[in-house]
Order: C-alpha cells, then sequence, then structure tokens
C-alpha cells in the first residue's frame, strides 16, 4: 500500500507515534514510539532507553510475534478543535531480519533522532521492526491551504 505524499510529509513532520499492538488474545498495548519512514514503510528499534527488561522482552515485540497487524497514530492536538488533525496507519509488522536493511533503517533513525546517535544498538541485541502500510486514513478538522478539507485514504474508508 502506497501513502500519499500529505501522508509521507505528516509522518515526517512528527517525532512520536502512538502504536496499537495486541496479543494472540487481542488484548491491546498502546505506547508512545519513536519511528523513522524509509520510503513508504516505517521501522523502529528496540532501543536502550530505560525498561524494566531488556529491549528483547518488549511487551509490543511479543504482541507482534503473535500478531503482526498493529496500528500508528500520529496527531495534532490543539486547544483551538479547529487545527485538529491525525493519521491512522494500519500496518503489518515484522522484525527485520536483513542486515542492509537493518542498518538503512537504523541510519534513518539516528538522522531522525540524536540520542540514537550514541547509542549502541545492534541486531543481535536491539531487534528493528518493519512496518508496512495496510491501509491509512488522513484526518483534518479543517481545511488546507489549498482550500480543500484534508481527507483521504488508501485501502480503506474516508475520514471518520
Amino acid at each position: 500500500m502506497e501513502l500519499s505524499a500529505e501522508a509521507r510529509a505528516f509522518l515526517d513532520r512528527h517525532a512520536v507515534g502512538h502504536l496499537a499492538t495486541a496479543d494472540a488474545a487481542g488484548t491491546p498495548h498502546v505506547v508512545p514510539l519513536c519511528y523513522a519512514r524509509v520510503g513508504d514503510r516505517l521501522y523502529f528499534v528496540a532501543d536502550d532507553k530505560p525498561k524494566r527488561r531488556g529491549p528483547r522482552a518488549l511487551k509490543r515485540l511479543a504482541n507482534i510475534g503473535a500478531n503482526p497487524r498493529v496500528a500508528l497514530v500520529v496527531d495534532d492536538y490543539d486547544a483551538d478543535w479547529s487545527r485538529l488533525a491525525y493519521l491512522l496507519v494500519h500496518l503489518d509488522a515484522a522484525v527485520v531480519e536483513d542486515a542492509d536493511e537493518y542498518a538503512a533503517a537504523l541510519a534513518a533513525l539516528r538522522q531522525r533522532y540524536p540520542p540514537y546517535r550514541t547509542m549502541p544498538l545492534a541486531p543481535d541485541t536491539h531487534p528493528m521492526v518493519r512496518m508496512t502500510p495496510r491501509r491509512w486514513n488522513l484526518w483534518r478538522s479543517s481545511t488546507t491551504p489549498g482550500g480543500r478539507r484534508a481527507v483521504g485514504a488508501g485501502g480503506g474508508r474516508r475520514g471518520r
């Protein structure tokens, strides 16, 4: 599934999204997430930010192993509700196994997030996850500078 130029730009303008995963029983789990976009794919790495257990023991990774369908919400919130916007992307997630893909995704993450530049991240200790869009929905509460209401969808229903 291809993202629109507007959806790509929305992702690139934001530093954090919220990732929703579910375990095999369907129990949801939502966490804030740093991500990088490479083409139409999104990536995150299980990094060294403080965690109760190591990066490989993250609930989001266990959930993806059991149920690879995930969702990412990136949003604009403002007290002026005419400025509200969000992008909801439904994706298929998988741990990256290819060394070249891992390196390219890590380079994109390091370019986007300066703390990653000094963090020792490697495939054997810090899994990288690729998320490939299945469908997406971009919604805005007001009109865009071009004068049209910015609601787009790829592979799914239009604005909600």
